[in-house]
């Protein structure tokens, strides 16, 4: 049987502060582990531990112990892996950031079980000697380039979910859109939920979930043809960015699920729809022109605010050169 591998341990040394206290909450008030984590760790015989001796969650503790936790390690053993291109960003013990190209899907799905990042992941992680499971904190569409972050252990991926759901991770893309919004910064606060006739798709509805997209025009080109805006988001819902901006009449360029259709002319030549799509700007792009170029939130152990960003890709450089010649 083999031996039971475990991530390096969380630890605390217990002060006068905490002498006394059950177990369960400091671990709780001091490193935030949650209750569904404790109960996953509790059962193991390492799990627990004070001064080196296994201890229950409703044992107390004296001042100058030594209480730590450790979580049993994992791998993703449905995830095939394999040797593919991954641009790191940042690694550490807990933490993987990667910068996802535009056609990449983040985790398997249906039709896509190879060719993801998690594939990727898996393999490098195996090359390095590392028993890691795979765990996005969020994701990215598979046509949106950019930041996404990846937790090595469940406590990291609680408590950056944690910080996700509060609004303390920083996320800022770059959009270029067809047409430049009425007011040149602002905020899209409108619902969002599946369309009724289509569950692919998400529409705003005021019966949907709440969500909020701050905004900002960076630049126009062609008087007013298009434009580059930086987005924030404060909610985090599927196609909130494109549903919002098409929302206030200036949808992605290149989005092919909420942009504008490309129509035939009577000639038999291809030209944008009377709303204002244009042929030219869609054949510049081949996906949404959307690109995740920041993120930034607070580090689980170190508690050291991160702060990472990406470069615009190469389609969207090119992108923006033939805007700036409209």
């Amino acid at each position: 049987m083999s031996e039971t591998l475990y991530y390096e341990p969380l630890t605390i040394q217990v002060t006068a502060e905490d002498d006394g206290r059950m177990v369960r909450k400091v671990l709780e008030q001091r490193l935030g582990v949650s209750r569904k984590l404790l109960s996953r760790v509790k059962v193991t015989e390492k799990g627990i531990t004070v001064n080196g001796e296994r201890v229950y969650t409703n044992d107390r503790l004296k001042e100058g112990d030594l209480l730590e936790v450790r979580m049993e390690q994992e791998q993703s053993n449905d995830i095939l892996p394999q040797p593919l291109p991954l641009d790191i960003v940042y690694e550490d013990r807990d933490l993987l950031i990667v910068n996802k190209p535009p056609g990449i899907v983040v985790h398997p799905t249906h039709g896509h079980y190879t060719g993801t990042i998690a594939n990727a992941a898996v393999y490098h992680w195996r090359e390095q000697g590392e028993k890691v499971r795979f765990r996005p904190v969020h994701r990215l569409d598979e046509d949106t380039s950019g930041l996404v972050a990846i937790a090595k252990n469940p406590y990291i991926h609680q408590q950056l979910s944690e910080q996700l759901q509060a609004g303390e991770i920083e996320k800022r893309y770059w959009a270029y859109v067809y047409g430049a919004p009425t007011t040149a910064s602002g905020t899209v606060d409108e619902p969002i939920d599946r369309d009724s006739e289509d569950p692919h798709v998400r529409v705003v509805r005021q019966d949907g979930y709440p969500s909020v997209t701050h905004y900002a025009t960076e630049m126009t080109f062609g008087e007013g043809m298009a434009a580059k805006v930086s987005l924030k988001l404060e909610t985090g819902r599927t196609h909130q960015i494109r549903v919002h901006m098409k929302h206030i009449g200036c949808p992605l360029i290149g989005d092919k699920l909420y942009g504008y259709a490309i129509a035939p002319s009577e000639d038999g030549s291809e030209q944008g729809t009377k709303e204002g799509g244009s042929a030219a700007l869609e054949a510049a792009v081949s996906r949404q022109a959307l690109h995740a170029a920041i993120l930034s939130f607070t580090h689980p152990i170190t508690r050291e605010r991160l702060r990472f960003e990406a470069a615009l890709p190469q389609d969207l450089q090119d992108l923006e050169a033939q805007l700036r010649k409209l």
